[in-house]
């Protein structure tokens, strides 16, 4: 069952009121069909799918969203609360079904749904249910939107968009994963609070796997474009390695307070996957470390993987990864990220 945005006929008989209410004006011209239509579809309506449908309207970046969920009625009252702020919001058309054609044509397919850990039950198992799940929702998602991208949130995010990009068939450029781009806003936002500056004046990295063996690139952090560990050597400022490995490691353990605290994440992850919303749709060129496919980089090639890279992304999804500097300590430590997602990905044996 399909559930639309409001309609323009009313009453018996379905009487157009659009047209009896507007009269065209003379000698005008049909609309042009050169115009854009964005069109964004979100995968999963819960707290996380919410928050980024909510920030995606009022940060205007469709002209059209779709919802799509296994929940008929939990979907329908999500998109009613929606709709029912169209006099606060750009205009959007919103409609949900659980069927995936009302996804048709989708510039950009956002994927949320995921399976939640059952007590005692191994990441493996979890894992495995997780790729059932996207078994069910890659291919009518290729199949409706063939030229989309498609942006993975679901975690684990490296594994999961590896798997997306199996079962959609897609080039690799155009199958994204959310990866570190909000653990490197925290990060950003860690070094800002230690400086008392603005997180957007600071220039910051995590890399590599969304989870445990990410990797901070300290050597590559500036701050108002000057090199943060350089000045300080220059300057002959003392400080201990183990301060920077705390600020790491309080990047890491953040996810894992907010949900400990109020149950689970939603408004930041809202905030990061419009953010990359934009800089493909609006084809903005900005660098983001996202999950790329990574085999090739940095002495990445044990295998097909997709990890967090810096990466250049506009309409045609990413077009191609920063090549940063990197210190031999930071290069091992990404591959050892490498080899870790590697390893979990053969014994899915997928």
């Amino acid at each position: 069952m399909q559930m639309n945005g409001s309609s323009s006929s009313f009453g018996p008989g379905g009487l157009d009121l659009a047209q009896s209410f507007f009269k065209p004006i003379q000698n005008g011209a049909p609309p042009s069909t050169t115009k854009r239509h964005t069109k964004i579809s979100v995968v999963g309506v819960g707290n996380v799918g919410m928050a980024i449908a909510q920030t995606i309207l009022t940060q205007n970046l469709a002209d059209e969203l779709a919802l799509v969920d296994a929940k008929p009625d939990m979907l329908r009252g999500e998109m009613l609360d929606l709709q029912h702020a169209a006099a606060f919001l750009p205009r959007t058309k919103i409609s949900a079904s659980a069927d995936y054609s009302v996804t048709v044509g989708s510039d950009l397919c956002i994927v949320t749904a995921g399976a939640r850990q059952k007590p005692g039950e191994s990441r493996l198992n979890l894992l495995q249910r997780n790729v059932a799940l996207l078994s069910d929702i890659i291919p009518p998602l290729a199949k409706h939107s063939p030229d989309s991208i498609l942006l993975i949130v679901s975690n684990p995010v490296d594994l999961l968009t590896y798997v997306s990009w199996k079962l959609s068939g897609f080039p690799s450029n155009r199958v994204i994963g959310s990866g570190t781009n909000l653990d490197s806003s925290r990060f950003r936002f860690l070094i800002a609070d230690h400086l008392n500056v603005n997180a957007q004046d600071v220039q910051a990295y995590i890399v590599g796997e969304h989870g445990d063996t990410s990797v901070a690139l300290w050597s590559t952090i500036s701050i108002g474009g000057v090199p943060v560990l350089s000045f300080l050597e220059k300057q002959q400022i003392a400080y201990e390695k183990q301060t920077l490995e705390n600020i790491h490691k309080e990047v890491i353990d953040s996810a894992y307070e907010v949900i400990n605290l109020k149950g689970y994440t939603s408004w930041a992850i809202g905030y990061s996957v419009a953010n990359l919303a934009r800089s493909l749709l609006r084809d903005q060129r900005k660098i983001h470390p996202v999950s790329v496919f990574a085999k090739g980089f940095y002495g990445i090639d044990g295998g097909d993987v997709f990890l967090s890279l810096p990466a250049h992304l506009g309409r045609g999804g990413v077009l191609g990864v920063t090549n940063i500097h990197l210190t031999d300590e930071e290069v091992e430590k990404l591959r050892k990220s490498a080899e870790t997602i590697l390893e979990v990905q053969n014994q899915l044996g997928f």
